[in-house]
């Protein structure tokens, strides 16, 4: 008789666990939040401003039915452990839990762990507590702030600019890109000049000039500075130095998103889907077991019981001069140090050992992520740097190079990070050497880099802008808004983009200020802690946030229409151009009285196919077509042309591959991603 319910949210991660447990619990999964701000009262917010800004909340339609099992399964339960993740939102997910269940009267407890182990697992079922309020309330604080700001200035925008949304974190960030945008666009190149002197083996630049940094402007000063010098050059030192390069931190979620990004092309959305799957449990055979710790951290602690027995592979694997030692790290500001950092959870699941148990992008972050975690225990890599300065009268130059000379954690983790080598003759001071040439070449400054995804994530987490777990999403966003366009990897702001900012800068500044967002971030991390009032903060911000929007809706001008110069052919209104979210059309300007769209030949859409059989019916033929209605109107699909017989319906592009897992159709996301037909319930995912 199961008599103990278990409650986690994902149902990959409750089929791990359930198999570490006695027969007497039952593990069921919430399939992430059960409820949400309702869409009543003032504004449709889900807040009663009269009572202290008391938030209302409605279970969300999709999940009826998961409640109504839950609460059925409760009911029957003597015990029942909440088992969700280990962070806000995971403890606001139990909290709810809680709540709608309605088990006020059985025993009720919280369990966290950091890995999904049999070991972890029952270690935190010895050692159950209570739900903490304070981060529950640090949660819904958010929720709610981020409620205010998303209904308040999305409604305004789309009624003034078009624009689709606007958010606490998301315009924040996307204001960054606009003023790095703006930078980029006010930029005058100017022009410098480089000399260089070739010798047999190796090159020297030109250093200083008549002791002082060379600061050529134009060809002329080069030229002048040219006729000083000869063939000859005097080496007049040389240096050797050996340094360390000291090795890396294990990962926090910031810091995976953006070496996956830098080193595997991976989207920070893709770094996330992935990790979570290698966290759930992956089946090994003999166990289903979580590979890595809980992938949402901003620590970059390692616990002792990984640490020591991983200084003992090193030594046993590399032998005792690779041994390290275990880095304390200091707490930084806004760092949530709940749980430690992202690392495996068996040193010795080698990712040799687990490959075949793993999809090709699977083994790929699990190699890094092991790669980096055993790196950071070992001995620093020694760098030695050789450098030679040659004079050729007032002038200096200087030629340098590198060679490893131990390579210490780059043994681990060289293929993510490379070491150049070079070579240099071996000279002595009081050598003369004569030059095959001396060159001069022009240059001119360049503007700063445009943001690539990991730049950007980079800069969100030193401007402390939102939370490493919601960086992906904030991103996503950004994308799915068309506020931003992705050009070799460069997040270049639309034109859409630029013009929010406009806006929000104009009636909103304080709001979407990178100070602003990263002061209520700490506020958020105070609340947590049980140092700071959410009535308070909420009240603060809602009083003062409500006249801007007034003044707002009373001043902001709004985009006037644009003419075609036709008329409409039904009611002889004049047509104008107008966007949604499917893109540009012409349309009647008397609009709701005449319905009246222009159809061209953009508009018209002729059945493609792809050629690939339908793998549901086996007759019909997978065809591409375009949703007329509902949530998804102008959206490409792709379904079988038997249809009403067939049913079959794909969101992606289908490859014409079946997925290894459960034989589904293959196909290529936004983003360029192979996933599973089915994603929802197999996950798989590659890369293109």
């Amino acid at each position: 008789m199961k008599s103990k319910l278990v409650i986690v949210e994902s149902p990959s991660k409750s089929k791990t666990i359930e198999q570490y447990l006695g027969d007497e619990y039952l593990v069921l999964s919430s399939k992430g939040h059960i409820r949400d701000l309702a869409i009543s009262g003032v504004g449709g917010l889900g807040l009663d401003i009269e009572e202290n800004f008391t938030p209302r909340y409605d279970v969300i339609k999709e999940k009826k039915k998961v409640v109504s099992e839950l609460i059925a399964a409760a009911k029957k339960s003597k015990e029942i452990y909440l088992a969700t993740d280990p962070d806000r939102e995971g403890e606001a997910i139990s909290w709810h839990l809680c709540e709608v269940l309605d088990i006020e009267n059985k025993p009720t407890k919280r369990v966290i762990f950091n890995e999904i182990t049999k070991n972890a697992v029952v270690q935190a079922f010895e050692n159950p507590r209570d739900i903490d309020l304070d981060l529950v309330s640090s949660q819904e604080t958010r929720r709610i702030l981020d409620r205010i700001i998303g209904f308040k200035l999305s409604k305004l925008l789309q009624n003034k600019i078009k624009s689709k949304s606007a958010g606490r974190v998301q315009s924040a960030t996307l204001k960054i890109l606009v003023d790095k945008e703006k930078i980029i666009d006010a930029f005058i190149p100017e022009e410098y000049w480089k000399v260089k002197a070739i010798f047999t083996d190796f090159d020297a630049d030109l250093s200083k000039f008549k002791g002082k940094n060379i600061d050529l402007r134009n060809e002329q000063e080069t030229l002048a500075l040219l006729e000083t010098l000869t063939k000859a050059f005097d080496v007049v030192n040389v240096e050797v130095k050996d340094r360390k390069r000291e090795t890396k931190l294990p990962f926090t979620t910031s810091s995976l998103q953006q070496e996956a990004s830098n080193k595997l092309n991976f989207s920070s959305q893709k770094t996330m889907l992935i990790a979570q799957r290698l966290y759930e449990g992956i089946d090994l055979g003999e166990e289903t077991k979580g590979l890595i710790t809980y992938m949402r951290t901003d620590s970059t602690r390692l616990s002792s019981s990984f640490s020591y027995p991983a200084l003992e592979y090193v030594k046993n694997t590399f032998g005792e001069d690779y041994a390290g030692e275990v880095k304390s790290t200091k707490k930084k500001i806004n760092v949530q140090d709940a749980h430690e950092t992202i690392r495996p959870t068996d040193v010795f699941h080698t990712p040799s050992s687990v490959k075949k148990f793993l999809s090709k992008d699977e083994h790929t972050l699990y190699k890094m992520i092991y790669s980096r975690t055993v790196a950071s225990l070992m001995k620093p890599a020694i760098i030695r740097t050789t450098t030679i300065d040659l004079k050729n009268n007032e002038a200096l130059f200087k030629a340098s190079a590198q060679e490893v000379v131990f390579d210490g954690y780059l043994k681990m983790y060289g293929d993510y990070e490379k070491v150049q080598t070079t070579t240099l003759p071996r000279l002595d001071k009081g050598t003369v050497l004569e030059a095959l040439d001396i060159e001069k070449t022009q240059n001119f400054t360049k503007p700063p880099l445009h943001f690539t995804e990991a730049r950007l994530i980079k800069e969100m987490e030193d401007l402390g802008i939102g939370r490493p777990s919601t960086y992906s999403q904030t991103i996503s966003t950004l994308k799915k808004r068309k506020y931003v366009s992705i050009k070799e990897k460069k997040f270049i702001p639309t034109d859409q983009g630029k013009l929010t900012i406009e806006k929000l800068d104009e009636f909103f500044e304080q709001i979407v200020s990178v100070d602003y967002t990263a002061r209520m971030e700490s506020v958020l991390d105070e609340i947590s802690l049980g140092k700071e009032q959410q009535t308070k903060i909420v009240s603060q911000f809602y009083k003062s946030f409500i006249p801007m929007v007034d003044n707002a809706k009373k001043n902001m001008e709004k985009l006037a229409p644009k003419f075609t110069g036709e008329q409409c052919p039904k009611c002889g209104s004049e047509m104008v151009f107008r966007t949604s979210r499917f893109g540009s059309f012409e349309a009647c300007s008397n609009f709701p009285a005449c319905k009246h769209i222009k159809q061209n030949e953009s508009t018209k859409k002729e059945v493609v196919t792809t050629g690939i059989k339908c793998p549901k019916c086996g007759t019909g033929e997978i065809v591409e077509r375009q949703a007329k209605s509902g949530k998804n109107r102008g959206k490409t699909f792709y379904a079988c042309n038997n249809f009403p017989k067939c049913k079959n319906m794909i969101f992606g592009k289908p490859t014409g591959e079946v997925c290894p897992k459960c034989g589904q159709l293959l196909t290529e996301d936004n983003d360029g991603n192979i996933v599973c037909q089915d994603a929802k319930n197999c996950g798989y995912t590659e890369e293109k």
